[in-house]
């Protein structure tokens, strides 16, 4: 398989497949194909289907298989943002925001990733339930906004602002750490949390997360209440 990541505010994912080739995507996913790519529709199970619905997918996924000869499949971001291309295979494995995966080889296998400190899942603003992507291949994720990347040596701490971590290497950790003082809690427009990724690995961070989007956005949004008449 070989891919072109065209555009840049909203890119896309240009993939051109071998007969007999198969990618992965959400149901929605695909954006426009060669007319020899055939699709079909799995569940995986009941435990993949519930899987992927907790961690923020569509229930269902398409797989698209190029028949009688080489086909060409584009996947387009949903949102604003960066595509990112990972080289999956044993220890390279990694996890990502919930809703960031976008497409795959059939040979990548996403899951859920429990964090294992339960207060980082439920107050470090990524969610108690991320994704995490193993098995053997090319995977592409989008997150939102540009992309800036670190890399993390051993027991090296970057602490990061809620929804801005989109994605590390498995060989990180994540927790939580308090934000300190009365007045920077209730006045500092941080929250009461901020997320901590320790080191080795890497890690890829977002700069426009949707959340915060949608928040500086819903003072414009019309009330339900407010009457039209």
């Amino acid at each position: 398989m070989q891919y072109e990541i065209k555009g840049e505010t909203l890119p896309v994912v240009v993939c051109r497949v071998e007969s007999g080739e198969k990618m992965i995507t959400e149901g929605g996913g695909m954006a426009w194909m060669s007319p020899n790519m055939k699709m079909e529709t799995t569940g995986g199970g009941v435990g993949k289907v519930l899987g992927r619905m907790f961690s923020g997918e569509k229930m269902f996924q398409n797989i698209y298989t190029a028949q009688d000869g080489p086909g060409m499949i584009a996947f387009a971001s949903s949102f604003p943002g960066s595509i990112r291309a990972f080289e999956i295979g044993p220890g390279r494995e990694m996890i990502v925001q919930k809703s960031s995966f976008l497409a795959s080889e059939a040979s990548v296998e996403l899951s859920l990733h429990f964090n294992k400190k339960v207060g980082a899942g439920l107050f470090g603003g990524e969610g108690f339930i991320l994704q995490k992507l193993s098995g053997q291949g090319i995977a592409f994720a989008e997150f939102d906004g540009h992309i800036v990347e670190y890399e993390l040596k051993e027991d090296q701490v970057i602490t990061i602002s809620t929804g801005h971590l989109a994605a590390m290497t498995a060989s990180c950790k994540m927790d939580i750490r308090t934000v300190s003082g009365a007045k920077n809690v209730f006045f500092g427009g941080e929250g009461l949390f901020f997320t901590e990724v320790r080191g080795p690995g890497h890690v890829w961070l977002q700069t426009m997360p949707i959340s915060r989007v949608a928040s500086v956005l819903r003072p414009y949004f019309p009330s339900a209440n407010v009457s039209t008449n």
